[in-house]
This record gives structure tokens, C-alpha cells and sequence, in this order.
């Protein structure tokens, strides 16, 4: 039976009318596309966006980030702080007090012991789990009773909204994945397809690298919502023609990063039936140097490994000769326009973490070419560098989507330029976001030299992001090719100053560390070479409301909240 909310006070009721009296499921479907067709539900086994957020809208963590970046609780009825005794005051610990009534999709209890299930399923030995970084300084997560978790650091951790907090650390159902531990994660096809969740909604159908099918949680939390029955999620296709599915043909009801340039925007603009949303975070578009060899001479198993450095990129002069070619001015004024701005940062924001570095926003062919000289490689007949009777070849990969083929055409060129053969490779994004460790295409995997894409952290506080590139993390067969150190950096002084920032304390001291490591990874070593720090775009149809773009966690954040406007 249907339930209509309470009455909300008259300003309340003012503010919003449209969802104020609405009953679950009383608007029908809503059509939501991904460009990048979702590959797997499991947040853990992915860490591709796409799979992270349509996971979300049934997986959900004790709390979440809001539209300005905020912690605010989602299944922890409040946040811990130093003044409810939540945070302990040596800040060692953190205790969490779990909602009362809270159910699964499923009608079983949501307990205390599936958080502490989480935590051991994401840091279990023998796996792989794609957010490690979450759980970095976790010493252990305990039960007290049934409501109550208490996590425990290995010292001080001033951010301690980490683990179980933004969408890429939801709760797991302890029943549903007992038997998933470790090894056996990657296993679980009909827990990691169709999680038992307590989102406001649950997967009726998922066809990999196609479409889920989503029905309102009947157990949800609130009875009034959500006030769409059925959420379809359709992936695929472009960024242009998704956007054009909601803005021109209105097929659809939302589409998630419209990766399209100016051009096209103001053209879709004028289609009258959508609006684009917008805003800039810490989304970074960049081109990750592998550090390792994926010669495919190599055995299987040892491709991409520690065991064989790669034979060009791990000359520091080459990695930064390449970048030293690429015109990032251009690359903007081409992908972007104003939804871009050059870069040379991993972490763009928030300000006071954002390094003042500004060291490859000039082209420099010239330097460059020198400092390939200088490395030995020397021009052959043919134009091409060669060394040791090596040539110079890279394989540059990246997801199929028109402004990433546009950026690869003109590296390129620049690259072309210096004296280097590429060959150019574009995976169906899908695949390689999905995390599929039988793929050779996923990005995790890295087959090639040199792979772009873009990502951003959760919230405002960098630590779990910078805490990826330690050498733990390295993706690799023993961890079913999970893991967020994506280019097999590896260098134990990086590793010793993330220990010190998760117990650094004072935040002026704790951005300068941050800082620092962004710029081990970027100006001091060129493993990654950032290009663009993106603006997000997105776009939904005039009927639907209540949608906020949040730039800070999933996309699909408040999806609870959306409602047909009539």
C-alpha cells in the first residue's frame, strides 16, 4: 500500500510542491543513459564512474558527500563528531551509530555486522579491491552491538570520513557476499550483477555492458520515496548521442557526462526539450605513463608487472620530453572551451590543496626534442627516434568518446613531431572502465605504453586519492587486476609520506603534504602527465526535477529525490 509523506510545514510545502506530496512509485519510469555502458554493480570490483554511480543508487555508505562537498549521513543516524563522543579525542577512532529500522531490498536487518563484513571483504589479502585507498590507516572495524561499528586507526587520522563514506565505499549485505572473500570476489557474478542493496532502488535486470533495470526498494527508508517506480539505465553509444537523446529527441531523461565540445553544446541548446548541468571539481583528464612493460612478448601474468620496467617510459627524460610537447591551451580550447581549464595538477581542488605549479603550460617542442637527445634517442632515417636498435614506439590507448579521439589525433601530431612512432587505440568505454580481469582492454590492466582518461576523488579532502599511488596498490594478477595505482608507481618515500599525512593534524601542514605528493606524480616524475581539469557536464530533460548536480560524489546522489514534472 502506498504511503503519502507528512506535511512539511507551509514554507516546506512551498518550496517543494512537486515532490512534497508524491507517493513511491507514483511517476512511473525514469530513463537514464550512460555512454558508458555499466559493466558490473560492486562499487569494489570497478573503478570506472559509471559503474561506481549506477551502483550507488542501490549499494549506499553510512554517509555521503552533498552538492558542496559536505559529509552528511545517509545510514548513520548522525555524524560522529569530537562533541556526540563519535570521534574519539586522540582521533584514533571513530564510532558509527547505525539507524534504527533500516532494512535490505530483501526485508532483513541492516546490522553492524555488514559494515564490519565490508571492511574485511575490501582489505582481505588474497584480493583485489578497487577503493584499497578507502581503508588506508584502518587497523580494524568492530560491532559493539547491532547499531553500533567502531573503526579503529593504526594512530591519529584526522579525516576519518573515509572508509564507509561517498559512494565508492558503500555497505555490502554480509549473506548475500559471505562467500565472496578474496579470490573468489571477481566470482560472485549474481552478487556483483544484482547486489542486494538499501538504495532506493533495486536491479530487476542487468545485462553487462547493455542495460539495468531498477525498481523502487519497497524497504526504502522513506515510504515516500522514490516517487519513480522504475529507473532504466541504458549504456553505450557517445557522449554526443547521449546528449542528443535528451536535449534534441528527448528519448531520454537524463545522460551522464556529455563529454561534447562547445560547438555541440550550443547547438543542443536550442533543441528546447533539455538543460546541461554543470560544474568543476576535481575531475582531471590526463595521460598516465606505464611504468611497466605490456610488450606482449612478455608471458601472461608477467605483462605490466614490477618483474619487466618498462624499456622507454622509465627514463624521467622521456616521460618529461612527451609532455613537455603537448599544448594543453589547444587541447582546451578544442574539448572544452569554457567547461576546461589547463592543468598541470592530479588534485585541481580545492584550493588550499591545489599545488601552485604551472611548470607544462607552455609548449616546449624545442626542450623537448633536447631532452630526447639528451636520453639518446636519436633520429633514424625514417624520422623515427631510435636507441640500442630500439625504436621509438608508443602505444597510446584511451575509452571511445569524440574529444578523447580529437586530444589523441593531436598528441599525436606533437609526439609525431619529436620523433615518435604511436599507434593509437580506442576501447568501447564500457570495457574498458568494466574491470573485467579476463579483459586485456581495461584501463586497470594497461596493455599499453600510455592510456588517458580522467577521474576525481570523493568530497574535498584528497588523502584517499593521493593514498592510491602507494606501491601496494599496484594492479596486478595476484589482485585480479584491481587496484588504484593505475601506472605501477613506486617509490617508498611517497609510501612514508602518505603514513605521515592520514596523522597529520594541522591542515596547513596537511595541505603542503598534499601538495608535495601531487607533485611526485606529476612535476617531479611525470608517471602522470595531467591535461585538463574538466568541468563536469551532464544533462536531463525539462520534466524532470529535483535533479542537483553534485561534483563531489556520484551524480546519481539524490536520485531518491527526482520527480516528473507535470
Amino acid at each position: 500500500m502506498k504511503m503519502k509523506t507528512a506535511l512539511l510545514g507551509a514554507v516546506a510545502c512551498m518550496a517543494f510542491a512537486p515532490a512534497a506530496f508524491a507517493e513511491r512509485g507514483s511517476d512511473g519510469n525514469v530513463k537514464v543513459l550512460y555512454s558508458q555502458a555499466v559493466s558490473i554493480m560492486n562499487a569494489y570490483l570497478s573503478s570506472g564512474t559509471k559503474d561506481v554511480e549506477v551502483g550507488s543508487l542501490v549499494l549506499e555508505p553510512l554517509a555521503g558527500f552533498d552538492e558542496v562537498g559536505a559529509v552528511f549521513p545517509r545510514l548513520a543516524a548522525e555524524l560522529p563528531s569530537f562533541e556526540n563522543g563519535g570521534i574519539s579525542e586522540d582521533q584514533t577512532s571513530i564510532t558509527w551509530k547505525l539507524k534504527e529500522g533500516l532494512l535490505w531490498a530483501d526485508g532483513t536487518p541492516f546490522t553492524a555486522d555488514d559494515v564490519v563484513f565490508t571492511a574485511e571483504y575490501c582489505m582481505h589479502p588474497e584480493g583485489g579491491c578497487a577503493q584499497l585507498a578507502k581503508y588506508e590507516g584502518v587497523k580494524s572495524v568492530e560491532a559493539l552491538d547491532p547499531l553500533t561499528v567502531k573503526v579503529t586507526f593504526t594512530g591519529p587520522k584526522p579525516n576519518p570520513f573515509t572508509a564507509f563514506v561517498g559512494s565508492t565505499s558503500p555497505i555490502l549485505q554480509k549473506a548475500q557476499f559471505a562467500n565472496c572473500l578474496g579470490a573468489a570476489a571477481p566470482t560472485c557474478t549474481d552478487a556483483n550483477f544484482m547486489p542486494i542493496g538499501t538504495g532506493p532502488f533495486m536491479v530487476t535486470d542487468f545485462k553487462v555492458n547493455d542495460s539495468v533495470e531498477l525498481a523502487a526498494n519497497p524497504n526504502y527508508r522513506d515510504p515516500a520515496k522514490p516517487t519513480f517506480a522504475t529507473l532504466s539505465v541504458k549504456g553505450g553509444g557517445d557522449a554526443a548521442s547521449a546528449a542528443r537523446a535528451v536535449m534534441e529527441t528527448g528519448e531520454f531523461d537524463y545522460a551522464w557526462n556529455t563529454q561534447i565540445n562547445p560547438e555541440l553544446q550550443m547547438q543542443m541548446n536550442s533543441g528546447g526539450k533539455g538543460k546541461f548541468v554543470s560544474g568543476f571539481g576535481t575531475l582531471v583528464e590526463r595521460i598516465e605513463m606505464n611504468m611497466t612493460d605490456p610488450s606482449p612478448d612478455l608471458p601472461e601474468g608477467e605483462r605490466s608487472t614490477a618483474k619487466h620496467p618498462h624499456p622507454i617510459l622509465s627514463d624521467l627524460r622521456v616521460r618529461k620530453a612527451l609532455s613537455m610537447a603537448i599544448d594543453r591551451s589547444l587541447l582546451v580550447e578544442v574539448g572544452y572551451g569554457e567547461a576546461g581549464r589547463p592543468t598541470c595538477n592530479l588534485v585541481p581542488a580545492p584550493a588550499i590543496y591545489a599545488s601552485p605549479n604551472t611548470d607544462c603550460m607552455m609548449q616546449d617542442m624545442a626542450g623537448a626534442k633536447a631532452l630526447l637527445d639528451e636520453a639518446g634517442w636519436t633520429v633514424g632515417a625514417d624520422g623515427i627516434r631510435e636507441k640500442d636498435g630500439k625504436k621509438f614506439k608508443l602505444l597510446y590507448q584511451t575509452s571511445v568518446n569524440p574529444v578523447r579521439q580529437d586530444f589523441q589525433a593531436l598528441v599525436k601530431g606533437w609526439w609525431n613531431e619529436l620523433g615518435v612512432d604511436v599507434e593509437l587505440k580506442s576501447v568501447d568505454a564500457g570495457v574498458y572502465f568494466g574491470g573485467d580481469p579476463g579483459s586485456p582492454d581495461t584501463f586497470q590492466k594497461f596493455y599499453a605504453d600510455v592510456e588517458m582518461y580522467a577521474n576525481n576523488f570523493d568530497g574535498t579532502d584528497p588523502e584517499p586519492y593521493v593514498a592510491q599511488y602507494t606501491c601496494e596498490k599496484a594492479p596486478r594478477p595476484e589482485t585480479q587486476w584491481q587496484g588504484e595505482n593505475i601506472n605501477r608507481f613506486c617509490d617508498p618515500a611517497y609510501d612514508a609520506l602518505v603514513a605521515e599525512l592520514i596523522q597529520t593534524r594541522d591542515e596547513a601542514k596537511r595541505a603542503e603534504i598534499i601538495i608535495r605528493l601531487n607533485e611526485m606524480l606529476t612535476k617531479d616524475t611525470y608517471t602522470i602527465v595531467p591535461l585538463v581539469d574538466r568541468g563536469r557536464l551532464s544533462a536531463h530533460s525539462n520534466t524532470l526535477g529535483g535533479v542537483v548536480l553534485n561534483v563531489w560524489d556520484s551524480e546519481m546522489w539524490n536520485a531518491q529525490d527526482w520527480f516528473r514534472v507535470k
